[in-house]
Formats: C-alpha cells, structure tokens, sequence
C-alpha cells in the first residue's frame, strides 16, 4: 500500500446535507428530474456542468471511459454528444452500441448515471451544430486523427498551419469522419447524497409502452 502524506485520501470526508430525493419529488418521466438537476448546476456555477463520463465497451474486451460534453436532448430522451467516428470510442461504439454515461455534480451531491444504446445523429444535425462551433474548434476537427499514436506535439502544430492555410478563405466544412451521437438510456439511477452515507438513490427503467419503472435501491 502506498504510505500517503498526512493529508491521506482515508481522511478525506465530505458529509452530505443539501438535500433529499424522496419519492413526493419523482416525476413520471426523469428527463424531467434530470433537466432540473442540470439547471440547479448550472444556476450554480459548477464548472463544465454538461460534462459527462461514456464507458464504452472496448475492443480488447476491457472497458474505456473518458469525458465528453453533453451537447443536446431529444424528445426521446436522447443524451447527445460529438466526435471524430474514426476515434477509439468511435470504433467501440461501432462494434457495441451499448454505453453507460455519468454526471457527478460534486458541489451539489449529485449524481445520475445511464445505460443504454447508442446510435448515430443525423449527418444535417452534425453540420448544424459543426457551423456554430468556435472556428479554432473547427480546425482542430480536421487537426486531429483522433487516437491515433502521433511523432510529437510539433507533427500537432504543423497540422495545424496546414488546415489553417487549407481554409484560411473560406468557411470550414464539416469533416466526413465527424458527427454526433446519441445515447438513449433504458435505465437512468439518480443519486442524491445523504448523511451517514444512506444516500437517496432512484432507479428509473424503460418500459415497452415507454413509461418507467421507478424504484429505490439501496445505499
């Protein structure tokens, strides 16, 4: 075991007392639950509030997970987000479009995590939101072969005069290899921090008439 310094993580304690989830504050559908919960973040302040962790499934058979932005919701309760296709989540979402994503909202003792499967946007709803990204965001699209092993940060910043020559008199397209996706949970977990760590935690599944189960689990 590694001899931490006197700060150890083991003293680490956060006592949770903001709130609670009790089942008079359920709504039917938790898209709803979750919009306030995403708007009580973001009358916060809280940092990157749209930011979530996707684990995929990966091709070697071990799990991967990173941070990508939350960057629309659907009617269907579709949690979108975008990338390069040809990225390392990319080629597993390809290969298993199943995904589970989290949000913590540390500040406020929050937390809802997703299952479900994922599928591809439309290439218009890609372009759309491509054309009102920040033009330096824009380059870096067509900068990055996106997980691929590169020679040096050197072979990064050459792309990058490259792709700023390329289209430095025109508008920036959107790259073929580019788009969105959307992540339609069947199963959404709320998690609300309590004391004495016996948090409130709430299960909402899918059902095939398209409502949802809800049930408490146990801390």
């Amino acid at each position: 075991m590694i001899d931490f310094p006197p700060n150890t993580l083991r003293d680490l304690r956060v006592s949770y007392e903001l709130d609670n989830l009790t089942e008079d504050k359920l709504p039917a559908d938790p898209l709803l639950l979750f919009n306030a919960w995403l708007e009580d973040a973001l009358t916060h302040k809280l940092p990157e509030p749209n930011a979530m962790t996707l684990a995929t499934h990966g091709l070697d058979g071990f799990p991967t997970a990173r941070t990508v932005l939350l960057k629309g919701l659907d009617a269907e309760g579709g949690f979108h987000f975008f990338t390069n296709h040809d990225s390392r989540k990319g080629a597993e979402i390809d290969a298993n479009p199943r995904a589970a994503a989290v949000f913590l909202w540390t500040l406020r003792h929050h937390q809802v995590s997703l299952r479900g499967k994922v599928e591809k946007l439309p290439r218009d709803e890609a372009e759309s939101y491509f054309s009102v990204r920040p033009r330096g965001h824009q380059l870096g699209a067509w900068v990055s072969e996106q997980s691929r092993v590169i020679p040096d940060r050197t072979w990064l910043e050459q792309r990058l005069q490259d792709m700023e020559a390329r289209f430095a008199q025109t508008d920036i397209p959107c790259p073929p290899n580019w788009g969105g996706y959307r992540l339609l949970p069947h199963e959404i977990e709320f998690w609300q921090g309590r004391p004495s760590r016996l948090h409130d935690r709430i299960r909402y599944t899918r059902q095939e008439d398209g409502g949802w189960r809800v049930e408490r689990l146990s801390p």
